[in-house]
């Protein structure tokens, strides 16, 4: 099918490579494991954000915005390709951060301080309940210096940003034709629900026959059914894209939230450690090594069987490993 998406603004280096796990395929004794590799989209400004990016930044370009607001943890890979993106383009950023500063910068946000961003930081309770309200306070404050803000959601999840995977479905599609090769599952770790949803427009869109599986990082199986139904609904309206999406199409794997989110229990950090050691391939603890860690349990459960493939989309993270590298040696 022929789908026409609106204008985006290149930020991404694309396209992105499968990669197949031959170690930890034969290992893990039942399907064949391949990587849609999302980590290399770029270097500091990389990972599944900026695909969502290209297309959110040019509805703030075609709106004449010159500050992006954002929010995130106080580790978020989206604020800190948020921030990256604005200073490359020209424009100035503004992120609401969940936590206390810390005197020591570290990870995404020593790289969000290097590109000039400003950072307001709150608290976890402030961020549950008024987040939106904050940013637009913001908004307003910033127009007062003389700009002209955008707000972008939490992970650039919504209509727009999801496109962003819509757009990358087109491209493992040719991908996969050209390597001959069939898959059985595309499966992606879930945060904020766009990459899941665009996924699943993608799958529909360009008539793939593989099912999406997601792993929540975060709230549960609910939460994110209907996030994720949202999300797709309000791009097919928006775009008039020629599909729908049920709620009972939405697969999402809970289980693997752990000690919670960006927390590790000692067997995720030990996973990371073993895919890096066996695959060269460096997962974050905050999402690719949790959901990662999800497959590779649903694998050893026996819900995969021999002759499967599965694609896991890596979304990139590396950052997040610097702050919590006590855990790991």
């Amino acid at each position: 099918m022929s789908i026409k998406l609106p204008q985006k603004i290149k930020l991404a280096n694309l396209p992105t490579p499968i990669e197949k796990l031959e170690r930890l395929s034969a290992e893990w004794g039942g399907p064949e494991i391949y990587v849609k590799r999302d980590d290399l989209t770029g270097a500091a400004l990389s990972g599944n954000k900026i695909r969502k990016l290209e297309f959110v930044i040019a509805d703030t370009k075609a709106k004449g915005a010159n500050l992006l607001i954002t929010c995130g943890g106080i580790q978020s890979n989206h604020a800190r390709a948020t921030a990256i993106a604005a200073t490359k383009l020209g424009m100035k950023s503004f992120l609401v951060l969940r936590g206390e500063e810390s005197k020591i910068k570290d990870g995404n946000v020593l790289l969000d301080l290097l590109v000039g961003t400003r950072i307001k930081y709150i608290t976890p309770e402030q961020y549950a309940t008024r987040v939106g309200e904050i940013m637009a306070h913001l908004a307003d404050d910033l127009r007062e210096e003389g700009f002209n803000p955008y707000i972008i959601p939490e992970g650039a999840s919504d209509e727009i940003g999801t496109l962003g995977y819509v757009a990358a479905t087109e491209e493992i599609s040719q991908q996969l034709t050209d390597l001959k090769l069939d898959i059985d599952y595309v499966v992606c770790a879930v945060g904020s629900g766009g990459t899941h949803a665009g996924l699943l427009l993608g799958q529909k869109l360009f008539d793939q026959k593989y099912q999406v599986v997601g792993f929540n990082v975060c709230d549960d199986e609910e939460f994110f059914v209907n996030k994720i139904h949202k999300i797709g609904n309000e791009a097919i309206q928006r775009y008039n894209l020629p599909t729908e999406l049920n709620r009972d199409e939405i697969k999402i794997i809970d289980g693997y939230v752990g000690e919670g989110y960006a927390l590790n229990r000692p067997e995720e950090i030990d996973f990371i450690k073993e895919v890096a050691s066996k695959e060269g391939l460096i997962l974050d603890p905050v999402y690719t090594g949790k959901a990662m860690f999800g497959m590779m349990d649903q694998i050893k459960k026996g819900n995969h069987k021999k002759g499967e493939r599965l694609l896991f989309i890596h979304t990139g993270g590396l950052f997040g490993l610097f702050p919590k590298k006590k855990l790991f040696y």
